[in-house]
């Protein structure tokens, strides 16, 4: 009688717990299923401005910066959240929504500096694909960056609502390949843990270590990529209309950005751990053309051309991203729409200009991130305040925890820009 009353006492919890987990599996698929804009908004954080800047780091001064990566990343991590919830709650982009709020004059004004940031962004892109290219075929720079202008485009044609789960399929493949090729290398010869533990403690030696942590910064924290996540989450779920579907979006959203940026920090760590580990003191190692030939010396060509692979790939989905960026940065602060050909021109030719000119690739890519960099409180600032303001967030608005590091963060950006401006005058 006794086991008959177990059994029975016991069938019902049973039952419960497997419905429960059942509830759990079947609210995680629901809420992966929804993962995407993340990622598409990840590829900006591993462009060909992120290769220049960190092997650049790793061959001069070894694993001494990888602490300005992962500090970098934590914010990457925070902002892009923001970006993203601002767009979910809303329904408007943030650079709609600074559009909305903004005069004319300063409307134009904002404009302008988002556009400089536009172009400085799709000239890293292009002249890494450029530089891909040439190593892989032997083409001229010029007309590797025309045939990424081209490419580019054809994927950015396919950003829409209607297909964007297509647009996020390319991107998404492109990313896999980039993952590949930059984590190859790492792979066949890893550094020391000691190593890498040390480069954890946060210190600087000497002027041009700002400027490479200023130039790192802006290719890991990017401008464009906060301004687009927002209108990224509007093409891939539409308007919320109610609070619920606000909800799972929002948690959703959460998982999306800490797995894509993950993903994207691992890959700029990466980068530069390969860099202090096999590149370190080789003459001319401080390029991407002598980083390639370096790692074609001490592991072989095969993996040398899976490395120009992936910085191909991220060359040609960056820089669809960045242009998907620009226009959204155009409709929201024109309040126009700009015909694709044009908006793709518009930042195109500055890059392909200085291609033509002979400008050497790898500086020009290091000073295209500096310039990010100065972009970054430019789109940081408004956004914390604007996911902080419960009038416009109701019950999504940023709490006091969120916005006291969003506060951080952001001044100790712009503290950074200011020793760099100081830097650069000063011929220090």
């Amino acid at each position: 009688m006794n086991q008959v009353d177990t059994r029975t006492s016991e069938a019902p919890d049973t039952a419960a717990t497997r419905r429960r987990i059942r509830l759990r599996r079947f609210r995680s698929f629901r809420q992966i299923a929804l993962f995407g804009p993340a990622f598409v908004a990840a590829v900006a954080y591993v462009d060909p401005g992120n290769v220049a800047a960190n092997i650049t780091a790793g061959a001069r001064y070894g694993f001494l910066l990888v602490w300005v990566l992962v500090i970098a990343n934590v914010i990457a991590m925070l902002i892009q959240y923001q970006s993203a919830k601002l767009g979910i709650v809303t329904g408007r982009s943030l650079p709609g929504l600074l559009g909305e709020r903004l005069g004319k004059r300063r409307r134009l004004a904002y404009w302008a500096q988002a556009e400089i940031v536009a172009i400085a962004t799709d000239l890293a892109e292009v002249l890494g694909g450029a530089i891909a290219l040439q190593l892989l075929f032997d083409l001229p720079l010029l007309v590797g960056g025309i045939i990424v202008g081209v490419v580019s485009t054809v994927v950015l044609l396919l950003q829409n609502p209607r297909q964007q789960r297509v647009f996020e399929t390319v991107i998404l493949s492109m990313l896999a390949i980039i993952v590949v090729g930059f984590l190859a290398g790492l792979v066949v010869n890893p550094p020391p843990v000691s190593d890498v533990v040390g480069g954890l403690v946060p210190r600087l030696q000497g002027p041009e270590t700002v400027l490479l942590a200023a130039s790192m910064l802006g290719a890991t924290v990017m401008p464009h990529a906060i301004y687009v996540h927002s209108s990224l989450v509007i093409d891939r779920h539409g308007v919320a209309k109610t609070p619920a579907r606000r909800r799972l979006l929002v948690r959703a959203t959460r998982w999306d950005v800490v797995t894509a940026l993950i993903i994207a920090g691992a890959v700029n760590i990466s980068l530069l751990l390969l860099a202090a580990q096999n590149l370190r003191g080789k003459e001319g190692t401080d390029t991407i053309e002598g980083a390639y030939h370096a790692v074609a010396d001490s592991m072989g060509p095969h993996m040398a051309t899976i490395f120009a692979i992936g910085l191909l790939a991220s060359g040609l989905a960056a820089t669809s991203v960045g242009s998907s960026a620009g226009a959204a940065i155009m409709a929201g602060l024109l309040h126009r729409r700009i015909p694709l050909v044009i908006r793709r021109l518009a930042t195109l030719v500055p890059a392909l200009a200085v291609l033509a000119l002979g400008v050497d690739p790898t500086w020009a890519l290091v000073m295209s991130q500096v310039v990010l960099s100065f972009g970054i409180p430019f789109a940081i600032i408004p956004l914390g305040r604007l996911t902080a303001d419960r009038s416009l967030m109701g019950e999504f608005a940023d709490g006091w925890p969120l916005r006291i590091v969003a506060a951080l963060s952001s001044v100790m950006i712009v503290v950074l820009n200011i020793a760099l401006i100081v830097l650069v005058l000063t011929g220090t």
